[in-house]
């Protein structure tokens, strides 16, 4: 993997949530969602050099994904799904991959979650941005049976096989994340504490569908052991002023 092991691990564990998320509807009881996020380090969250620089973005975006209604029979570019939103996954990281910051999502309502044999996660994306070891990935925190939680690195993008994604297969791709793409692998039988998909990798990673480095992914229908999250609303752009601490371990609210 081409991003230093010690920034990828600092913004698993240390991420500051900029201001600027829109409000978000509640939802459905038992449904998942993925709440934009960016991270910008402070002096010494990811060791040498300096703090993180305001060159991150999360955002969901209409017009920027796959047609959010009827499932993978919607497809994209057809009449059928011309007043669709279409809202697509934003992940931005403007500058190279050893500045302190990420842009990301939290899933929420994964919490207890159950991981067995056969957990699967993953996430459809639009072909030409980038797809790196790195980034896009989730990072798992996880209770096992006995003793304490365990921080789990699930993916990235390139580590796993991709297929056309069916709503449009000529631009998107699909990737599923199993026990092989979990470093380290997840116990079966731990109770999910939290989810998110990051991404971290510079303009300086360079992949085979992004050789200039473009520094940003579009995703959607994020996958997570069955259901899909086809749409969601918010931005995080890093420019809302305050920072505040919150370290996205138990809380999935």
């Amino acid at each position: 993997m081409q991003v230093r092991h010690s920034i990828r691990m600092a913004t698993a564990y240390a991420l500051i949530v900029v201001a600027g998320l829109w409000p978000l509807p509640a939802p459905a009881a038992d449904s998942l969602s993925a709440v934009p996020f960016v991270f910008i380090g402070k002096a010494g969250d990811c060791g040498p050099p300096a703090a993180g620089s305001h060159i991150v973005t999360a955002a969901w975006l209409g017009g920027m994904g796959l047609p959010d209604g009827d499932g993978d029979a919607a497809l994209n570019g057809v009449p059928a799904t011309a007043d669709d939103p279409h809202r697509g996954l934003l992940l931005s990281k403007n500058g190279p991959s050893t500045d302190c910051s990420s842009a990301g999502a939290r899933i929420t309502g994964v919490k207890g979650m159950t991981v067995d044999a056969a957990f699967t996660l993953g996430f459809d994306y639009r072909n030409g941005g980038h797809c790196g070891a790195g980034a896009p990935r989730f990072n798992v925190v996880a209770k096992p049976a006995t003793g304490p939680n365990t921080s789990h690195f699930v993916g990235g993008c390139a580590n796993a096989a991709s297929t056309p994604a069916p709503q449009d297969p000529a631009e998107w791709s699909r990737v599923r994340f199993e026990a092989a793409q979990q470093f380290p692998p997840i116990p079966p039988g731990s109770k999910i504490v939290s989810i998110t998909i990051l991404y971290d990798e510079g303009t300086e990673v360079a992949t085979a569908q992004d050789p200039n480095g473009v520094g940003l992914a579009v995703v959607d229908n994020i996958f997570v052991n069955g259901e899909d999250i086809r749409t969601g609303n918010g931005v995080a752009d890093a420019t809302g002023g305050a920072r505040s601490d919150d370290k996205h371990q138990g809380n999935d609210d």
